[in-house]
């Protein structure tokens, strides 16, 4: 389904990436679409407040209660999945053709859906989880075999420079 996501949103969503000629300007593209990315984090951070600030647990630091470990169960995930999502986007961009580079924000739309998407399923119950979590790891994972790619075969004099 991802594939065909991006696909579908690279083909038919009407906008283009900047020029952007160097890496530097490549990276600093890779860092504002990145700051989208983590709204749904923040909004997990204020659900999980408000859960727990309205818990009926008699100690503010005693055991949480289902609903309140939920909340913070998905902020840790995304913030885990976030920080490897950002460093595989950035060197994505790196390697990406300047016409690819549409790629970057619609990667940053699909982590910032599936984590929401993950977080409604994992509310509904554990077992529904594992759709919202394989849209955000699988592509995550095809970034990280794209970058060795283009690391190790494509580009393997300039793998440190």
């Amino acid at each position: 389904l991802c594939p065909c996501l991006i696909y579908g949103a690279y083909i038919f969503l009407p906008f283009d990436a900047p020029l952007l000629p160097t890496v530097s300007a490549r990276l600093v593209y890779t860092l504002r679409c990145a700051a989208f990315a983590t709204f749904p984090i923040v909004l997990g951070m204020i659900v999980s407040g408000i859960s727990r600030l309205c818990s009926s647990a008699l100690e503010p630091f005693g055991e949480l209660h289902q609903e309140v470990e939920i909340h913070r169960t998905y902020v840790s995930q995304s913030v885990h999945l976030f920080i490897l999502y950002f460093f595989n986007m950035a060197v994505l961009a790196t390697y990406l053709p300047q016409e690819l580079l549409k790629l970057i924000p619609l990667l940053t739309g699909l982590f910032a859906i599936s984590r929401l998407i993950f977080w409604m399923s994992y509310t509904i119950g554990r077992s529904f989880r594992a759709f919202g979590f394989s849209m955000t790891f699988l592509p995550l994972l095809a970034m990280l075999l794209w970058n060795l790619y283009g690391m190790f075969i494509l580009e393997p004099e300039n793998l440190l420079s």
